[in-house]
């Protein structure tokens, strides 16, 4: 039995083909994969999340939706609502029956001119505001917090954050591949092995911060963006200073789940590959045991990858449906 909280949860074992024994090659090779979906057409909606903030979800509704659970999708570091896992997760968790709501995250899937401010790999204000509306104005009876990366860490965090005063239709949540310390990935993307990674998400920062930068002069120091070669270079000239941090390693301190995990009082998985290329396992394996939070560790599986030969049940995007499975076995 994984978890005390949740009998009824049994996954399947991890099965990679032998090829992608490696970190990088399944992450690469799992997010290169040709996919194919067939979701029904969703309603875009906005969340009025403070005063000056706007963020869009594409929300996917069942019939009778208020008899229904509902998955809210998160997204990690510069993704958004349509990346293929957040599709996949989609997809998987419709077929359960469940209403889905794939949530973009601030400034994300091409929402600069929604708000003047910008978002962290912490940031929980935007994701707790939507639950709330779905709470209050959908009264939809049970939540489902599934984060991929960057959204896992928010998710973690904000089920941490709420505590004991977490609402009740919030039922449980989780995580895939979540950075939950950010200062140790930092670290660790910056590394000459991982150069093609922390190349890819700085490539991406700069890119909005100019878009961003026409659309709100002085947001950040443009000469300074333009000095920055690693992720962590980014963080100090830009995220640290937006948000009042000290510094790159305050906002990582500050920004990380890990601190978190002992307050969730909701039944949380986290799904994490020993061999992932950039999110340490250290962490993962000193963890205490919360009664709350459950760990699946499988030796493979690279940074949100997990793939496998087609099993005889669902796709080959292992995470994903056992997350899916996860969400199910919970009781409403």
């Amino acid at each position: 039995m994984l978890h005390p909280l949740v009998p009824d949860f049994h996954p399947l074992p991890f099965a990679p083909p032998r090829a992608l024994h490696n970190g990088h090659s399944m992450t690469i090779f799992a997010a290169m994969y040709k996919r194919k979906f067939t979701l029904p057409v969703a309603e875009r909606r906005e969340f009025r999340t403070t005063p000056d903030t706007t963020i869009v979800a594409y929300c996917h509704w069942q019939q009778n939706r208020q008899e229904r659970r509902t998955a809210i999708l998160v997204h990690g570091l510069e993704g958004d609502a349509d990346r293929h896992y957040m599709l996949g997760i989609a997809e998987k968790a419709w077929r359960a029956g469940f209403n889905v709501v794939r949530m973009n995250v601030r400034n994300c899937g091409g929402t600069e001119h929604l708000t003047p401010t910008l978002y962290h790999s912490g940031w929980t204000t935007d994701l707790r505001a939507l639950l709330l509306e779905l709470i209050t104005e959908d009264q939809l009876p049970a939540l489902y917090l599934i984060g991929v990366s960057m959204g896992a860490n928010q998710s973690l965090k904000l089920a941490g954050e709420l505590g004991e005063t977490a609402p009740a239709q919030l039922k449980a949540v989780a995580a895939i591949s979540p950075p939950i310390d950010l200062e140790l990935c930092s670290i660790a993307i910056r590394e000459t092995r991982n150069f093609i990674y922390d190349r890819r998400f700085l490539r991406s920062l700069k890119r909005k911060m100019q878009r961003k930068a026409a659309l709100f002069p002085g947001i950040c120091d443009l000469e300074k963006l333009s000095r920055a070669r690693k992720l962590w270079d980014f963080d100090e000239v830009v995220t640290a200073p937006h948000f009042g941090f000290r510094d790159a390693r305050d906002y990582y301190v500050q920004a990380s789940s890990l601190p978190y995990l002992s307050r969730i009082r909701v039944p949380a998985l986290i799904i994490h590959a020993q061999d992932d290329p950039f999110i340490p396992f250290t962490p993962f394996a000193n963890l205490p045991r919360y009664e709350h939070v459950a760990l699946l560790t499988p030796k493979y599986g690279g940074h949100v990858g997990f793939w496998q030969p087609q099993p005889s049940a669902g796709d080959n995007y292992w995470a994903e449906q056992v997350a899916v499975d996860y969400c199910s076995a919970v009781a409403m």
